[in-house]
């Protein structure tokens, strides 16, 4: 055996309906960054988890530096040198950053914490990231991209050798993104293999050494990245050519559908006024806690609002919980969809359903016929990807429980459909599938409100772009004067970009 890093030989994975890996082989070395890419489904999480210990593979064998080795948990793939930093941060919030860094492993005597010694060793090891944290500062007081740096730096006073990113930049800022490629590269020159997983193929390129893909269990090809376009990417992909980034749209922009005036929350909305006309997309603009989310949120009625009113053609509507909001004809694809779209534990009928409840019963008593009914119309008309109506949600993939959420308002004939953040986390392939679903909620007369912080998703999808800064409207940018400086601009209230 040569040895690299990792190498893993013919991994197969079945699960009760579904194979998710089909004979895949990977290889990983030292001071790489491997991207593995794929659609949602592709099986990308499962190998992740095989190789993290918490999934067994059926088929196949696992290398690591040359050596054998099968994983009984997630405490002998770290043994083993092997760090995964998930999405969802593995963190306790309610301590400081020097006690996470080593959590479990805190020095003590006789059981009492050497805390001098805990914020020493914490400081070595953020130095050598080049990270200048307080180590002392509460977790729960930091930002997203701190709290990852501190997951980074966690693994890396392990020793880890193989370092497992998935989806890192997902909720990061441009400026953010930078300072962990940063890091990323000093990891590379210390000699850490690093598997990392995206979606952004915009970023691939700066960041990845050789590039995996697969698609529905299957390895399809490994290519070095300074030898393949995003286009062709793509196609190995989704197994087609994808031409159309965004589709073109046939709906006709008719009357005034919706219209918030003078929306304020206590703290977050400062007197926003917008409408939405039938047949249009108003794309919603702005840095990252400029108040969209909240805007969106006290509009459903899913938080309380200080101030203003409502009005759904043109008559006045009073919203004070999200199920006023769908009384109303209102939806919401919310950016957590985890927490917040999804009953994860639930069925993907019972999701699906969630919404129109009171459309599918008789009097008191749930009609489920006709629930089930609804959910399979769906479930072929979206094309879920799911091995029954009885499955849970929680074990399908991103791009497929974002596609969940979708039939939950489509089922429940939602005129007005707020998406914040539609297509963060799901593939290239599954974006094409969620824009081609926008485009015909509009033929169907519906009006949608598009928060998003990829500028590209918001040019190439809006009528017409609202940016928000501070919590107010700062400006409103008419298709035919579409472009990323000047909405950069109007974000950053700046002349620059």
């Amino acid at each position: 055996m040569s040895e690299h890093l990792i190498e893993l030989q013919h991994i197969s994975k079945i699960f009760p309906g579904v194979r998710a890996l089909n004979d895949v082989n990977f290889t990983l070395e030292p001071g790489e960054v491997h991207v593995l890419l794929g659609e949602n489904g592709a099986g990308k999480s499962t190998l992740i988890k095989i190789l993290s210990g918490l999934y067994h593979a059926d088929e196949g064998e696992i290398w690591i530096r040359g050596e054998k080795k099968r994983f009984t948990g997630p405490k002998s793939a770290e043994d083993a040198g092997i760090a995964t930093i998930y999405q969802e941060l593995n963190l306790c919030e309610n301590m400081n950053v020097a006690e996470n860094i080593f959590l479990g492993r805190l020095p003590n005597k006789a059981g009492v914490v050497n805390q001098k010694l805990c914020h020493q060793m914490a400081r070595n090891v953020l130095d050598e990231l080049n990270l200048d944290y307080d180590t002392g500062s509460i977790v729960s007081e930091m930002g997203v991209a701190q709290k990852q740096m501190i997951e980074i730096a966690k693994s890396i006073s392990r020793d880890t050798q193989i370092l497992i990113l998935d989806e890192p930049t997902a909720v990061l800022t441009e400026k953010e993104i930078t300072e962990l490629f940063k890091v990323i590269h000093l990891l590379k020159e210390k000699g850490v293999g690093i598997i990392y997983i995206s979606h952004r193929l915009q970023e691939l390129h700066e960041i990845g050494d050789r590039i995996t893909v697969l698609r529905d269990g299957n390895y399809i090809a490994t290519v070095n990245v300074c030898e393949t376009s995003e286009d062709e990417l793509v196609a190995l992909m989704v197994g087609r050519e994808i031409k159309d980034k965004f589709p073109t749209r046939n709906s006709k922009i008719g009357d005034v559908l919706f219209r918030a005036e003078h929306i304020s929350t206590k703290d977050k909305v400062r007197d926003v006024t917008l409408e939405v006309h039938a047949g249009e997309i108003v794309g919603m603009a702005g840095l990252v806690g400029s108040g969209r989310t909240e805007f969106a949120r006290a509009v459903f009625g899913a938080d309380p609002r200080s101030g203003g009113k409502i009005y759904i053609n043109g008559e006045e509507v009073f919203i004070h919980s999200p199920l006023d909001a769908i009384e109303h004809g209102l939806g919401f694809v919310t950016e957590e969809r985890k927490k917040d779209g999804l009953v994860l534990i639930a069925s993907v009928c019972e999701n699906i359903s969630l919404a129109s409840r009171r459309q599918s019963s008789k009097g008191i008593f749930a009609d489920l016929k006709k629930q089930k009914e609804t959910a399979l119309k769906y479930v072929d008309k979206i094309r879920i990807k799911t091995p029954s109506l009885k499955q849970q949600v929680v074990n399908l993939s991103g791009g497929n429980q974002q596609k969940v959420i979708l039939a939950k308002w489509l089922s429940a004939n939602a005129k007005v459909i707020i998406f914040d953040e539609p297509t963060r986390g799901i593939d290239v392939g599954a974006k094409a599938e969620v824009y081609q679903l926008m485009n015909q909620l509009l033929e169907n007369g519906a009006g949608i409100i598009m928060i998003s912080s990829e500028l590209p998703e918001i040019m190439g999808m809006s009528d017409r772009i609202l940016v928000m800064r501070e919590g107010a409207l700062t400006g409103e940018i008419a298709k035919n004067e579409f472009e990323q400086k000047r909405i950069l601009s109007v974000m950053l209230d700046s002349d620059e970009n």
